[in-house]
């Protein structure tokens, strides 16, 4: 078998030559870990990333909550909905503002936040310990660069002038 050069543009359409390949693998990888960790919670890998945002800020538009977990309205409502059905959280219309809606924990869904705390505990001993520290944080940091990278790329084609594009996550 002769190998493919990345160089070459024939070499360009081989799947180990794109950057989004070991992405999207990683991403599909991560949630089969992620899978037998949340299903004693009951929820979804997305819908532990909702919770995630809820424990740390609290009380959170929808439309915010879309933004900060880089997902459309369209996804968004029918997952908070799903989340609702299960007591986890609740939806309210802004007092201040009738246009948009607030998200709120309930109490079952505060109560989850102490058994999803071994959640990130098994995952480091999983994945960040045999990465070690400087290799996680090294992940973390060039993987936050490449989201801010496409998300003012997706701005920019939506019309909004692109934020400054230079990365820097030492401060995070």
């Amino acid at each position: 078998m002769v190998e493919a050069d990345p160089c070459n543009p024939s070499g360009l359409l081989c799947l180990d030559s794109q950057l989004c390949f070991p992405l999207y693998a990683a991403t599909n990888l991560l949630g089969r870990v992620y899978r037998p960790l949340l299903d004693p919670l009951g929820l979804t890998y997305s819908q532990y990333l909702v919770m995630l945002v809820l424990w740390e800020e609290g009380p959170v538009h929808v439309g915010d909550l879309a933004r900060r977990l880089y997902i459309d309205s369209g996804t968004i409502t029918p997952m908070l909905k799903r989340m609702q059905k299960l007591g986890l959280l609740t939806r309210a219309r802004d007092q201040a503002d009738e246009r948009c809606v607030v998200v709120h924990l309930t109490p079952q869904g505060e109560a989850l936040k102490s058994r999803a705390v071994e959640v990130p505990t098994v995952l480091s001993h999983r994945i960040g310990d045999r990465l070690g520290p400087d290799a996680t944080e090294a992940l973390r940091t060039a993987a936050r660069d490449l989201v801010d990278l496409l998300s003012a790329d997706l701005d920019t084609l939506a019309g909004d002038p692109a934020p400054n594009t230079t990365l820097s996550h030492s401060s995070r």
